[in-house]
């Protein structure tokens, strides 16, 4: 009797083991973005509880005093605004056929920067600023941008700006493609990678407000609502797409291509999880 009892009872405490297993199993192969944007942003304001979540747009200015007071300064008398200005010169100027970007994009192209990236169920991937913009080129018989040089920074600066202060809003749609998308982009951004064995995370959820040499680590958060920008170490605007291939080059990894879909992946992830913070861009940074 003794031993069929603890046999029975051995097997309801298995039976629960194995549910909660399987049930566990069951929940990691579901993803659950608006459960990871919640946990993400948590994890920020947390961490940093003085700040407004507004704030973390400002990056490195908003986790130093010292910092902070050089931006204030500096907004005085913007070092992108070069680029304002010849991004809207592009941006206005016609095409050969007398099309202009404006043609290209909703509402003219004015005040969409926070709906980009899109996952475009036609072409069956995440669609950035940066891609719309060549595609946009492309289609009327022009040629495309570099992604990381001047031209494609000052044009997408440009939309940025018309676009300050309005929140992320990225959308996953009811696509299994899209959620795959935003799942390589997690996966890519919490991957080790290059010679120091750093993932993005490393420096920029783990060790924000830190210093490496003379730099402020950056927040993730809200990290992208600041892109294009004038960075001081560069002496000149930059791309997402410059700012993706150069941590991969910091930390002595290969870069990837740019706009690689590995890369338009990450960009979708990291913006997902801002959601709800204003468009700050285009930005300065140190």
């Amino acid at each position: 009797m003794r031993l069929s009892f603890r046999s029975a009872a051995m097997g309801v405490v298995l039976a629960a083991l194995t549910s909660a297993s399987v049930q566990m199993a069951h929940a990691a192969d579901n993803p659950n973005p608006p459960a990871d944007l919640k946990a993400f942003q948590k994890y920020f304001t947390d961490k940093f509880p003085k700040l407004k979540l507004k704030d973390f747009v400002n990056g490195p200015y908003s986790m130093d005093k010292g910092l902070y007071k050089q931006w204030k300064e500096k907004e005085e008398f913007p070092p992108y605004e070069f680029a304002l200005a010849a991004g809207k010169e592009m941006f206005e100027k016609p095409f050969k056929n007398g099309k202009t970007f404006a043609d290209c994009f909703p509402h003219k192209g004015i005040g969409i920067r926070q709906n980009y990236p899109y996952f475009d169920e036609k072409q069956g991937k995440v669609v950035t600023l940066e891609l719309a913009v060549n595609q946009c080129l492309e289609s009327n018989g022009e040629k495309p941008f570099s992604y990381t040089k001047d031209d494609m920074a000052s044009v997408t600066a440009y939309m940025a700006f018309t676009s300050r202060g309005k929140p992320f809003d990225i959308k996953i749609p009811k696509d299994p493609r899209a959620l795959a998308a935003y799942e390589n982009g997690k996966r890519y951004f919490y991957t080790r990678r290059g010679q120091l064995n750093f993932s993005c995370a490393t420096c920029h959820v783990q060790t924000p407000g830190n210093h490496i040499r003379a730099e402020v680590l950056a927040p993730a958060l809200g990290i992208l609502n600041a892109m294009p920008i004038y960075r001081s170490a560069w002496g000149g605007m930059g791309t997402t797409s410059r700012r993706f291939t150069t941590c991969n080059s910091q930390v002595r990894a290969v870069p990837l291509t740019p706009q690689d879909d590995e890369y338009r992946d990450l960009e979708y992830y990291l913006s997902y999880v801002s959601n709800g913070l204003p468009i700050s861009g285009p930005g300065a940074r140190p």
